[in-house]
């Protein structure tokens, strides 16, 4: 299971992981692009750490948008949530994430940040866009 610090950017190290549990004290602060849904579960695990960001996969968004609930969780810690589309890149490959996902959906704090739906991931976070929230 992929984990690796991938990039630098003006917000934060960048890490890729393929599942959100993998989320440890170490990664406090950093960027953190997870192939898992974005989910509740997901949004628990990811809320057990600061971040300074984080990254899912849509998962298709499911019923009552299940898929992309995280999003809502990590607001209201005003902490920017982002997914890529699940037609853009595989769920549980973080590296596929990282190499073709595109935004789809973006919590207000991503907003903030520069971040929106259409973007490619890699190119949004490498270009620096997310500067306005630090």
């Amino acid at each position: 299971m992929l984990k690796i610090e991938i990039a630098r950017s003006a917000y934060g190290r960048i890490i890729l992981m393929d599942s959100i549990t993998k989320v440890v004290d170490e990664d406090i602060d950093a960027v953190v692009v997870s192939a898992s849904h974005g989910g509740v579960s997901s949004g628990e695990f990811a809320l057990q750490i600061p971040l300074a960001a984080v990254f899912f996969n849509d998962a298709g968004v499911g019923k009552d948008r299940a898929g992309i609930a995280a999003l809502d969780m990590l607001e209201r810690r005003a902490v920017p949530a982002a997914t890529v589309a699940h037609t853009s890149a595989r769920i549980g490959d973080a590296r596929d994430m990282w190499d073709n996902g595109v935004i789809s959906h973006v919590n207000n704090a991503a907003l903030k940040a520069g971040l929106r739906p259409g973007l490619r991931l890699q190119q949004a976070l490498t270009d620096s866009l997310m500067t306005e929230s630090r």
